[in-house]
């Protein structure tokens, strides 16, 4: 009896890692079909007189 045990036991082992690994190339896939915006104005962020943080440029 054991040996049957320790034999599911491994089946639903592997069948977890093999949904894991499903997983993590369906989420690899989506991330490389976004668009890749590493743009230094993305990046950028503007600091008024007042100390508030904000992404549009000061208006002179």
């Amino acid at each position: 009896m054991k040996r049957s045990n320790n034999s599911y036991i491994k089946k639903l082992k592997a069948e977890k890692k093999r949904k894991k690994k499903e997983e993590k190339a369906k989420k690899m896939d989506e991330r490389k079909k976004e668009p890749k915006s590493s743009g230094l104005d993305d990046m950028m962020a503007y600091v008024d007189e007042f100390g508030n943080i904000s992404a549009e440029p000061p208006e002179e």
